[in-house]
């Protein structure tokens, strides 16, 4: 939004992620977590100011004056907080694809991963020269604070499922990169006042994540404490910089998305798990830009260009994609355009050197190396 700096998940709504279902959302909202990866990608291809226009952003609307626990996980283009999904019970959808809904009722879920993004774009882009202020530095801090007493907390996840909060394997990663960036920035600030308390959590939140959500028999990294499903988002596991791409346990995870939730060396779904909806999703197109950087960066690029070349194709005419492809008829599925999964083309085109942004001039974003 040029008004606000404010950057929607998409402009549509309802369009569905399965032709005939019920699985159709209303992504016209500014989600904290696809706007900080949104802002990240500006900052890399050059685009600076609308970078940092998204973190002014940020500071005007969601974090002045308010507690952490209290941040929502989406907000209006112009900050609104009421965002109750209704029901249009008069329209019949696309291709009979109902309800047609406005609103979406996941801004009342907790999701705590969504520090760790907000976080880390702050990290990455204060790396590119952005000079920090206390202002910043203040609502970083509690933000630290706060994630380093919640991060015990079950959420509702990254995506968003209706089936109750969990302990998800994410949500701890991120909350391990939120008290890790902070650490970092502090490092940089000489800032001594909360340290101890972060690096403690920090290592907590390691273990925890170390401990109960790495499934030995599987040889991967689990949805949720203890369950024996998989989910693409571990995949950021090692581009978070938690583990080395040679870590064992990484390789396995890459090779159980491979083999589990992947499909015609295109699609890759996003879990294996039971979300309490009806029928299916296709494949979810940042998953599959996840996988390739993984692979990429983990020295598999044969695999990660293959995977490239096939999503490549799936793009529409005008240059655009949406959520999802539909993996038996590779139609695009979803609202259209997706910034998530733009967000992923541009990342491993810079990666793979498909594009020169700024990423090749100046620091590498988190990930760029093998640990």
């Amino acid at each position: 939004n040029t008004e606000t700096g404010s950057i929607a998940a998409a402009v549509t709504t309802s369009l569905p992620e399965n032709i005939g279902g019920i699985r159709n959302w209303d992504y016209r909202f500014a989600w904290i977590r696809d706007a900080s990866f949104t802002s990240q990608a500006l900052f890399h291809l050059g685009h600076v100011q609308e970078g940092r226009e998204f973190i002014h952003w940020v500071e005007s609307v969601i974090t002045q004056g308010k507690d952490p626990a209290n941040f929502l996980i989406m907000y209006g283009l112009h900050g609104q907080t009421d965002l109750r999904e209704i029901e249009l019970k008069k329209l019949s959808g696309y291709k009979d694809s109902r309800p047609v809904r406005i609103g979406n009722d996941a801004f009342r879920q907790k999701q705590l991963d969504i520090y760790g993004e907000l976080l880390n774009a702050i990290y990455e882009t204060s790396r590119y020269g952005r000079r920090m202020t206390e202002k910043t530095w203040s609502y970083v801090s509690r933000i630290a604070d706060y994630v380093s007493r919640a991060w015990r907390k079950k959420d509702s996840g990254i995506w968003e499922v209706r089936g109750g909060p969990r302990h998800f394997v994410y949500s701890k990663l991120m909350c391990w990169t939120a008290l890790d960036r902070a650490i970092k920035i502090a490092v940089k600030r000489r800032g001594e006042k909360h340290r101890t308390v972060w690096e403690k959590a920090r290592e907590e939140v390691r273990r925890a994540i170390l401990e109960k959500g790495f499934d030995p028999k599987l040889n991967s990294f689990v949805q949720s404490f203890g369950s024996k499903n998989l989910d693409a988002s571990n995949l950021l596991i090692p581009i978070m910089g938690f583990l080395p791409y040679s870590d064992a346990r990484v390789r396995g995870t890459i090779d159980a998305v491979l083999s589990r939730l992947t499909l015609k060396d295109t699609f890759v779904r996003r879990y294996d798990a039971a979300d309490g909806l009806p029928g299916e999703e296709g494949g979810f197109l940042l998953c599959s830009f996840w996988l390739i950087k993984a692979l990429m960066l983990s020295g598999r690029r044969r695999e990660a260009k293959k995977i490239f070349a096939n999503i490549l194709k799936l793009i529409s005419p005008a240059g655009l994609l949406a959520e999802e492809a539909d993996t038996r008829t590779n139609k695009l599925l979803g609202n259209f355009p997706q910034a998530f999964s733009h967000i992923g083309l541009i990342n491993c085109a810079l990666y793979m050197g498909v594009l020169k942004g700024r990423s090749h001039k100046g620091p590498k974003p988190m990930g760029w190396a093998k640990n």
